[in-house]
């Protein structure tokens, strides 16, 4: 029987790991509510794609960290707060794989707060307590620098693994139910976490090195790992990537990495993560809208329903409910 790829993926539980949109928000270039053709996500092109969870990174920029983290990463959740009220019939905030479902059942996208960086903690373990009340659950540990948790992929060879108060926040996001983000991590760093995780961690929005050697995409023994303790890797649509710079990037690089991802990890371990408003994208996947391009390349290239199912968002459902329990 054929499989209709339109029908599979509106049916599909759909979710992408990352995105930067919040930045844009905060900055005052569009809202969420209302459609637009700037950028890569605002809620109406979610739902055009067919998305039904949404991870908003609250990224710092390093311009700010003189003005306070801690600041900024509040400003950035605020505007999603925001958006939960001015859009109830839209959006709602999970903090659990039920939430996800529910937002499915009632045709909303379901918004997932995310860190990226442990610059706002400003190195209190109960600013973390904090912002998990205000709904955190994914947490990237750094960006591309070191941080008072770890160092990022950025400080080279000598980069270090984990701090003492890096294994602490790794041990209390065990124990909150909050989704460990080795993306950005140096190598040191990404090790050490999977060896003081108990919980499956997920490199929300990293490519696969063997196919472009980007210093932010993982090595094969490091896509075996990450998913010989369940978790999963993202695949993502940053051009840099996906392919050498200058060359033409289009949505068959995504589909070689899901493709590449897939076959060292296993499909149980594979999700998705654009890195909208954050990068270039790929042509064929020039905003959220576009979506539904993966799921028909995905069944093209011959990969089964469950697989396909499994990749657009069932393995994260799954990781998503074993770290927060619910």
């Amino acid at each position: 029987m054929t499989i209709d790829p339109q029908t599979l993926h509106f049916d599909a539980i759909v979710v992408d790991g990352h995105c930067d949109t919040l930045g844009a928000v905060l900055r005052g270039e569009r809202t969420l509510g209302e459609r637009s053709d700037r950028g890569h996500v605002d809620l109406p092109r979610l739902r055009a794609g067919g998305v039904t969870a949404q991870i908003f990174a609250c990224f710092v920029p390093v311009d700010e960290y003189r003005r306070g983290a801690a600041r900024h990463a509040m400003q950035r959740m605020d505007m999603l707060h925001q958006a939960l009220e001015s859009y109830p019939d839209a959006l709602l905030l999970a903090g659990s794989a039920a939430d996800i479902r529910r937002a499915k059942a009632e045709g909303k996208v379901a918004g997932i707060l995310g860190l990226e960086g442990a610059e706002p903690l400003e190195g209190s373990i109960e600013v973390l307590h904090c912002l998990y009340r205000l709904g955190v659950r994914n947490f990237g540990l750094t960006w591309n620098f070191r941080n008072e948790v770890a160092d990022g992929v950025m400080e080279g060879d000598d980069a270090q693994g984990l701090t003492p108060f890096g294994v602490q926040v790794v041990e209390e996001c065990n124990r909150l139910g909050i989704l460990i983000d080795v993306s950005h991590l140096a190598p040191p760093g990404v090790e050490d976490v999977l060896r003081v995780s108990q919980r499956p961690v997920i490199a929300s929005h990293s490519n696969a090195a063997a196919l472009h050697p980007h210093e932010r995409n993982l090595t094969d023994s490091q896509i075996e790992a990450i998913a010989r303790g369940g978790g999963l890797i993202g695949a993502t649509f940053v051009t840099e990537f996906l392919a050498a710079r200058g060359q033409r990037v289009t949505v068959e690089h995504v589909l070689d990495h899901i493709d590449y991802l897939v076959r060292t990890a296993g499909p149980e371990h594979v999700m998705l993560g654009s890195d909208f408003d954050g990068a270039t994208m790929p042509e064929g996947l020039e905003d959220a809208a576009r979506y539904p391009v993966l799921t028909a390349g995905m069944l093209a290239r011959g990969h089964d329903e469950l697989t396909v199912r499994q990749v657009l968002g069932l393995n994260f459902l799954r990781v998503f409910e074993q770290v927060t329990g619910k």
